[in-house]
């Protein structure tokens, strides 16, 4: 009884872990979640993958998601590429990527205008500037 319980306290703790760190050349490429890539020249593709289970526990899929992002982006640094579009939802802890190289087109920051006030019974979300 004692084993299995210090067996699961210690996968809970790795399962915590962050186990993909991000490069300094990774750190100036973004992953364009809207896809938005007008005008921007394809660099390459890039395939990444991480354990998505420890053994019989299933890891966080938020956190396997954002360690494929990591390894994307460091990825896409060495190509040289500027900015990242997922191709699919990752799968089994697998994910593909597109690479692109879009210079300071990456950085601009939209302005849209504000969307109109949600009726009483919805919620309504902004983006964080």
């Amino acid at each position: 009884m004692k084993t299995s319980l210090l067996m699961a306290a210690t996968l809970a703790l790795l399962a915590g872990c962050t186990w993909v760190k991000l490069e300094e050349g990774g750190g100036r490429v973004r992953v364009a979640y809207d896809g938005r890539v007008d005008g921007c020249e394809k660099a390459g593709d890039i395939g990444v993958s991480v354990k998505s289970k420890v053994s019989v526990y299933e890891r966080n899929s938020l956190k396997v998601k954002d360690e494929l992002e990591t390894l994307a982006r460091n990825e896409a640094a060495s190509l040289p590429a500027d900015t990242v579009v997922a191709q699919g939802e990752p799968r089994e802890g697998k994910q593909s990527f597109t690479a692109y190289r879009c210079g300071t087109r990456s950085t601009a920051i939209r302005r849209e205008a504000a969307p109109a006030p949600a009726p009483k019974e919805e919620a309504q979300t902004y983006p964080v500037r």
